[in-house]
């Protein structure tokens, strides 16, 4: 049964609300004002509110602004019940998270509507939802043992040549084996470290604790850190000559562990799916109170599908595109910016270009 909880400071409009209510088969829960009904949707979860502007103890912008910050109930349907009707009120409101508003006083029909409306559109979310976490599962379980197949078995396999080859080997051939040991385990070790750092991520996403004191920690200088892993990597791939840089310099509201990896995901991608020779042009700018970073490169773009399908272990056209990888790598930055309070946005401007855009909160 639909759970309702109804957040009314007068009495006598509370007491109709959840009459037409129970006449319509909701269960439903209430309270007199912002305060106690904040409680009653912590404690019961109710898959919608609906709450005055106007109340003691605290007001219904008061009881969204608590419940949007906690990630139990900040997905939770949110409808306004006011006698205000001004349009700066309707936007504060929707601003802050509020799916709908109904102005008193208003019909049981226009109530049960908006109510219907909410409940269908978040039927909707979960669904598609509930299709992108069977897709997850499809996914983990056809990439995750190709790929930690892969290196595994390119390091048994030389260890073995070596150990019975050995003797009639001579020094160079020996290093060349050994290099292709050293870059099989390295493969392997990122990508389970990628699986360990997702896992890690998504269990910190439902603790606002936790959310807390991932967000207290920042980066001094944007510029040091980017500029010194973009050029590691670039070395690695001996593109140095590829990379065009122009970063300005500020704080940023993430741990440097973390921003290191939101820009070695976004590198590593750029590097890949673009050929020897082809820029790839990195802008950092400060603008507001965010720091803009973004990463454009020309090779094989991304659809509009493609982009709105970003998720872990997803990895499009792999059978017309063989590359290496578990898929997780913008799964994982996507997830940090999120949690970090940023925005991540893909573009493919032409055919063969991808625009990386990251905005982040700037530190103290």
């Amino acid at each position: 049964m639909t759970k309702i909880l109804v957040i009314e400071n007068e009495e006598s409009i509370r007491e109709n609300i959840v009459e037409l209510l129970e006449l319509e088969d909701f269960e439903t829960l209430s309270a007199e004002n912002g305060k106690i009904g904040l409680e009653i949707a912590r404690q019961s979860h109710p898959d919608l509110i609906l709450c005055d502007v106007m109340m003691p103890e605290l007001d219904g912008y008061g009881v969204i602004e608590e419940l949007r910050k906690e990630p139990q109930t900040m997905m939770i349907p949110f409808i306004f019940l006011t006698a205000k009707a001004d349009k700066s009120d309707i936007r504060t409101g929707m601003d802050m998270g509020a799916d709908d508003y109904l102005t008193k006083p208003f019909t049981p029909v226009e109530l049960l509507k908006a109510i219907t409306t909410r409940l269908e559109k978040q039927a909707t979310v979960q669904k598609l939802s509930q299709q992108q976490l069977d897709e997850l599962r499809s996914n983990i379980t056809h990439s995750l043992p190709h790929e930690l197949r892969t290196p595994l078995n390119g390091i048994l396999a030389s260890t073995e040549f070596l150990l019975t080859e050995l003797d009639s080997m001579d020094t160079e051939e020996i290093r060349e084996m050994i290099e292709q040991i050293s870059l099989s385990g390295q493969r392997l070790y990122r990508l389970i470290m990628n699986f360990l750092i997702y896992a890690e991520l998504e269990l910190i996403g439902t603790e606002a604790q936790r959310i807390t004191i991932l967000r207290q920690y920042q980066t001094n200088s944007a510029k040091t850190l980017i500029t010194g892993q973009i050029i590691k990597q670039a070395q690695e791939a001996q593109r140095e000559k590829d990379i065009c840089l122009d970063l300005e310099d500020a704080p940023i509201a993430m741990a440097e562990i973390r921003l290191k990896k939101v820009v070695e995901e976004l590198v590593d991608n750029a590097l890949k799916f673009s050929s020897l020779g082809d820029p790839i042009e990195i802008k950092g700018f400060v603008k507001g109170k965010q720091f803009i970073l973004s990463i454009q490169n020309t090779g094989r773009a991304m659809t509009a599908q493609q982009i709105a399908q970003i998720g872990a272990h997803m990895q499009f056209e792999r059978k017309l595109y063989e590359q290496q990888g578990s898929g997780l790598g913008l799964a994982i930055v996507q997830k940090l910016i999120e949690l970090h309070q940023g925005q991540l946005m893909i573009e493919s401007p032409t055919s063969n270009q991808t625009l990386v855009t990251v905005y982040l909160p700037l530190g103290n």
